[in-house]
């Protein structure tokens, strides 16, 4: 098989409606519209959230409490496994080396590395927070951990 040889399966491509473009083509003179009312109309239709006139499910239902969710810390996540993998040993490990490997990506208030899998080389973590078995792996196999709280 080449790359010319392949093609989308039977029915995967339809080609758009054509609306008003003649009776004969089924939806010409009103498009698939119907006859009159605002939404047949050019830019017509009502906003989101608009029930007819009545109030509004956003508007009848109250506003209560408080949510801390925005305040939260997102911590990057990393498992000493994938330090194992993807560094050499005598290493040191911070988000910024994390980063330029591609294992970090997007935005976070922090790292913390965690226990999964094994580690054998000796390695320096410099993390905001390292679990307990993580720090206990890393140190076994002659590595240091640094935490701004131990600081």
């Amino acid at each position: 098989m080449r790359l010319h040889d392949l093609k989308p399966n039977e029915g995967a491509k339809r080609r758009r409606k054509r609306l008003g473009r003649g009776e004969s083509s089924g939806t010409g003179k009103t498009a698939g519209r119907g006859h009159k009312g605002q939404k047949s109309r050019s830019g017509g239709g009502v906003r989101i959230g608009f029930e007819g006139g009545q109030m509004p499910i956003y508007r009848r239902l109250p506003k209560r409490g408080f949510n801390n969710a925005q305040f939260k810390t997102v911590y990057a996540v990393v498992n000493v496994g994938l330090l194992e993998e993807r560094f050499e040993a005598g290493a040191t490990i911070d988000e910024a080396a994390l980063r330029e490997a591609g294992i970090v990506k997007g935005r976070y208030d922090g790292l913390k590395v965690l226990g999964d899998g094994e580690i054998s080389k000796a390695l320096t973590v410099n993390a905001d927070r390292v679990s307990a078995s993580a720090k206990a792996k890393i140190e076994a196999a002659g590595g240091a951990v640094n935490t701004p709280a131990a600081e």
